[in-house]
């Protein structure tokens, strides 16, 4: 990845060139400040995990609507990361991205208090419920995404190249954190269930989860990092649509724009199946399938501390160890998930070579090794190309993660009933239509692996034509 001098930045845009400060100085941020900004997303993960995960239950349980209800609204939220450049770009150009984080966390906090506020509505006035609900829905995504966007910027543009690999594991835990903890808790008081309570319970977790965001942000962004060129940066800044464009014709972003939606969309297909999978051919119990997805999300965990920990010690003498481990946490997501096919068509056979629970731990251990590799690789990216773009770039990136999320959970759903219709009893019955899935998955991930390889490995791509003069030279460097 391209570094620059190591006190400032050269913005180029429309022939002038524009001088920005750092935040932190030429250290970039301390191991402190990067523990705040960790908490803001543990903040964002409480918020939206009431939305996604508990009103979700009380929805379909408790009111006995259809699951297309909640998943129409959750496809909202994720309809809405399209925004995700826009709001990287409202930040570009010198200006400061705490205000944007701050508002965003403002917005989605609003929108959760209102989806909750819909969902006692939905008890007794459904249609007026559901429309509530729609437009509560709208301001969680633009919240999630106005926040998440300039979030990960901020981290990207002023974290020091050893320690993007520590802070992106961070990052990502930190909101597992979130979404556990929130869950723990706000199931302890939501019992007994009544609509107020649940009302209740929201507001009281956004307030907190908001207040924790402040704090944590407060101060991180210097005015340092607004410096005096900033009228000038903004007013040079072209519109979104141009900048889209300019970052849209760098080849090495638009490759790892791709890699992000095929892993992911690869990722996310697994999440709503492997439990069902579990049941149906295994004949394990509720709380059985539940302990494996546990297994998963540890060895997910354990596999994200590792990158933590590998990247720094091995980076000097493994200049490409970050592209290494994408691709080796693909191609072992990929076999993983292979075995599990193969499961598919004679559970037998598969129990004998190894059992299902540390093969599912083998899984989600590959899964955090990738996910973690692609984001640190992702934020020395970011600042790669033109500058003055990181936040488009981030938000192009954020955006196709979103959509494949959004895709891959509804898609796996599908292709399972698909598939098990077409097939019938031909094949083994259900479990022969989960091991297509689990195949085509595992196919997802070769080609990422493929693409991880193109995507970062490469030479950068010099950026779009245009409106940059030589500035300072840059060193290639891969974060440890």
């Amino acid at each position: 990845m391209s570094k620059g001098t190591a006190s400032e930045d050269v913005r180029v845009s429309a022939g002038l060139q524009v001088k920005a400060a750092p935040v932190s100085g030429g250290g970039g941020l301390t191991w402190l400040q990067i523990v705040r900004l960790a908490l803001v997303q543990t903040a964002l993960g409480a918020m939206v995990v009431l939305t996604t995960s508990t009103m979700n239950r009380v929805m379909v349980v408790e009111l006995a609507l259809p699951a297309i209800v909640p998943g129409a609204l959750v496809a909202i939220h994720y309809a809405l990361q399209m925004l995700r450049p826009a709001f990287g770009h409202g930040s570009d150009g010198g200006r400061r991205r705490t205000p944007f984080i701050v508002g965003g966390m403002a917005v989605l906090g609003l929108g959760a208090v209102g989806a909750a506020g819909a969902t006692a509505l939905m008890s007794t006035s459904p249609t007026a419920g559901i429309l509530a609900a729609m437009l509560a829905f709208v301001l969680i995504g633009a919240g999630v995404g106005a926040a998440g966007t300039n979030l990960l910027t901020l981290v990207a543009t002023h974290v020091a190249p050893h320690r993007r690999g520590p802070a992106a594991t961070l990052i990502w835990i930190m909101m597992i954190a979130g979404f556990a903890v929130t869950t723990g808790l706000a199931g302890q008081f939501l019992d007994p269930y009544s609509p107020a309570r649940l009302v209740a319970v929201t507001a009281t977790v956004c307030t907190i989860a908001f207040v924790v965001s402040l704090f944590a942000v407060a101060g991180v962004e210097t005015s340092g990092s607004a410096s005096a060129a900033n009228s000038a940066a903004t007013a040079a800044k072209p519109a979104f649509r141009v900048a889209l464009a300019e970052i849209w014709g760098e080849a090495e972003t638009r490759r790892f724009t791709i890699f992000i939606f095929v892993s992911m969309l690869a990722y996310s297909a697994q999440d709503l199946v492997l439990e069902p999978f579990a049941g149906l051919v295994f004949a394990m119990t509720p709380g059985e399938t539940t302990a494996l997805s546990s297994a998963q999300h540890g060895g997910t965990v354990l596999g994200m501390v590792l990158v933590a920990l590998a990247a720094p010690l091995l980076a000097r003498r493994l200049p490409g160890i970050l592209t290494g481990l994408c691709i080796a946490g693909c191609l072992g997501s990929a076999l993983a998930l292979g075995l599990l096919s193969a499961s598919g068509f004679d559970p037998e056979l598969i129990q004998e070579l190894v059992a299902l629970t540390p093969l599912v731990f083998a899984l989600g251990l590959c899964n955090g090794i990738f996910a973690v590799a692609a984001i640190a690789r992702m934020m020395g990216l970011a600042r790669e190309g033109a500058k003055g773009r990181e936040g488009v770039r981030m938000g192009v990136w954020g955006a196709s993660q979103a959509i494949a999320f959004g895709l891959g959970g509804f898609l796996g759903t599908v292709a399972v009933d698909l598939t098990g219709q077409i097939l019938g009893q031909n094949l083994g019955g259900a479990g022969s239509a989960y091991a297509f899935v689990f195949g085509a998955e595992a196919l997802l991930f070769i080609l990422s692996a493929r693409l991880a390889f193109r995507a970062v490995t490469r030479p950068s791509a010099q950026p779009a034509p245009v409106r940059r003069e030589p500035g300072p030279s840059s060193s290639d460097v891969v974060p440890a």
